[in-house]
């Protein structure tokens, strides 16, 4: 096939100078529309002649899509392209005037449209990425505040736009999806990704990837968590390494400076179901670590289980939930008794003499789970006889004062300069006044009680 013909001379420079027409006046737009009285007097008609130069800009994008040779030949078109989304995304702001002539206008499909093309043609030049970028930002900037545009942008853009970008490797591309899925998303379309759940599932792994960007963390926080429906869902699905990241945000969330909202707590209520649930069926599997298997990934999520659950029951309003949830105290005693045990052998990480050969990390691991299995039994019997009584008749105090005992793990105690082993010896002691308190079977009466932690 016979190379196209370069466009003559004359013509080339009338099409250049117009494009370098174009761009002046766009970029003139783009730095007066920074000012919120020029955008609130913008003529309609100056939005219609940015959406012509964009159609005509984004033709030369579809060129390239069907011939992969003339990507080379894009860049006065991205320049043009770019700047018309800059223009745009600053006259949104704000503006909620500007914000429905555009939409009125179809920009929004015109964008849409335009940005997958640029993930089709999977290339990394700056020039590409950037008006990529910009029209990411466009579309957030319209969405902002107005329902109206939000349901056009989702229209458009779900899902494939969704599928497209949250997993690109442009991490700014990434920000800027999560920031439009979090300003479009609402309770009726979190339903819809529910069908969709590897939207969801590619935010999790946006925020695993990126937890320094806060838009994953925002979508997650202030639409995911809020549906247990979707949160089921999405753990069913989801690999070990996303269901960690997922417990992670749900441990921020409950330890937050800000308390839950009142109708924040019964869908947390769910959550700890949720979690109890999965914690009793798979909390055995942490028997099965060694020094040699130290790294077992539903291991490494059974213990962060733990974790958000000591958590949950340090929260006031979770508390009463989790200490008559059926089985769980009966569970975690259990298994701090099983872990005891094993501890007896050379070859769980939780023995005395694996603990002298490991790792720190390996050691923290095994100290920080059994801390924090006293720490889950202390919290139930927080201020609750009937579970005091149960751990009383399942012999759990001596089990737990002997998981502070010397040994060759701690050689240090008993010696001048005692070291505790890591924080159970505090938490030992936190849960032996909750199982005493108001108790007369117990040995031990303290005179004040001590809050969950």
């Amino acid at each position: 096939m016979a190379a196209p013909r370069p466009l003559p001379v004359r013509l080339s420079g009338v099409v250049m100078a117009a494009a370098i027409q174009d761009l002046e006046a766009l970029r003139a737009l783009t730095a007066v529309f920074k000012e919120q009285r020029n955008r609130d007097t913008a003529p309609r008609t100056i939005f219609q002649r940015v959406l012509d130069i964009l159609k005509k800009s984004s033709q030369a994008v579809e060129l390239a899509c069907r011939d992969p040779s003339q990507v080379g030949q894009l860049a006065s078109s991205l320049q043009l392209i770019t700047e018309c989304f800059r223009c745009l995304r600053n006259a949104c702001i704000e503006c909620c005037v500007n914000q429905n002539s555009i939409r009125n206008m179809d920009t929004i499909g015109v964008a849409v449209d335009l940005i997958l093309l640029f993930r089709e043609l999977q290339e990394e030049q700056e020039s590409l990425l950037t008006a990529f970028r910009c029209g990411l930002q466009f579309l957030g900037n319209i969405a902002s505040r107005n329902e109206d545009s939000q349901s056009v942008v989702w229209l458009h853009a779900f899902p494939e736009l969704f599928l497209s970008c949250l997993n690109h490797p442009d991490k700014k591309i990434v920000a800027y999806s999560s920031m439009i899925l979090f300003t479009s998303l609402n309770s009726s379309r979190i339903k819809e990704l529910e069908e969709n759940l590897n939207i969801a599932i590619n935010v999790i792994e946006a925020h695993q990837k990126h937890p320094e960007s806060e838009w994953p963390f925002l979508v997650i926080t202030d639409h995911f968590l809020k549906s247990p429906e979707l949160v089921q869902a999405m753990y069913a699905k989801m690999s070990n390494q996303e269901r960690i990241t997922l417990l992670d945000v749900m441990v921020a969330k409950v330890m937050a400076v800000e308390p839950l909202a009142r109708d924040e707590v019964p869908v947390f209520l769910s959550h700890a179901q949720l979690l109890a649930s999965t914690f009793l069926d798979q909390c055995r599997v942490v028997l099965k670590l060694t020094e040699e298997h130290a790294e077992d990934e539903e291991a490494q999520v059974t213990i962060r289980l733990l974790d958000v659950l000591c958590e949950m029951t340090a929260n006031s309003d979770l508390l009463g939930y989790l200490q008559i949830y059926p089985g769980l105290l009966e569970g975690v005693v259990d298994l701090l008794r099983l872990i005891h045990v094993a501890g007896l052998g050379s070859m769980s990480i939780f023995s005395a003499c694996g603990y002298i050969k490991a790792e720190d990390s390996m050691s923290n691991m095994a100290e920080g789970f059994k801390s924090h299995l006293i720490r889950l039994i202390g919290n139930m019997c927080y201020k609750n006889k009937d579970n005091q009584d149960k751990v009383n008749e399942m012999d759990g105090i001596p089990l737990i004062l002997d998981t502070c005992s010397p040994d060759d793990r701690n050689p240090y105690v008993g010696t001048k300069t005692p070291v505790f082993v890591g924080e159970r010896l505090p938490k030992t002691i936190y849960s032996i006044v909750a199982l005493s308190e108001d108790s007369a079977s117990h040995h031990q009466h303290p005179q004040k009680s001590t809050a969950a932690v």
